[in-house]
């Protein structure tokens, strides 16, 4: 199962941590996996590019692991721009858990 947490800060997302494997399919043919990697690298590659912010990434494991947080000297145009597209992210893996909620659940903390 893929785990989400959304990682909040005083109500606002901050980032997000992503661990383990949906397994809803053989390897190289999982969907569930495929979608959830798609949205959350675009997620960081947007923010990169449109809001011109280098955000922490941590990776490991086999490929089944990301951890994302924004930095805490932004402008709030920065921050605004970051968050509104970890909220569309959110949004989108919301949309996959509805319809495979057996292999990915998110949570916030």
């Amino acid at each position: 199962m893929i785990e989400v947490k959304m990682i909040r800060s005083n109500g606002a997302i901050a980032g997000f941590e992503i661990s383990g494997h949906a397994e809803s399919g053989p390897y190289g043919h999982d969907l569930v996996c495929a979608a959830v990697s798609a949205v959350s690298i675009g997620t960081v590659n947007a923010i990169e590019r449109l809001c011109e912010i280098e955000p922490h990434v941590e990776q490991g494991g086999e490929g089944g692991y990301l951890k994302v947080t924004l930095p805490k000297e932004l402008t709030d145009q920065m921050i605004t721009k970051a968050r509104t597209l970890l909220e569309g992210m959110l949004v989108s893996l919301e949309t996959i858990e509805h319809d495979y909620h057996q292999y990915i659940k998110i949570s916030h903390r």
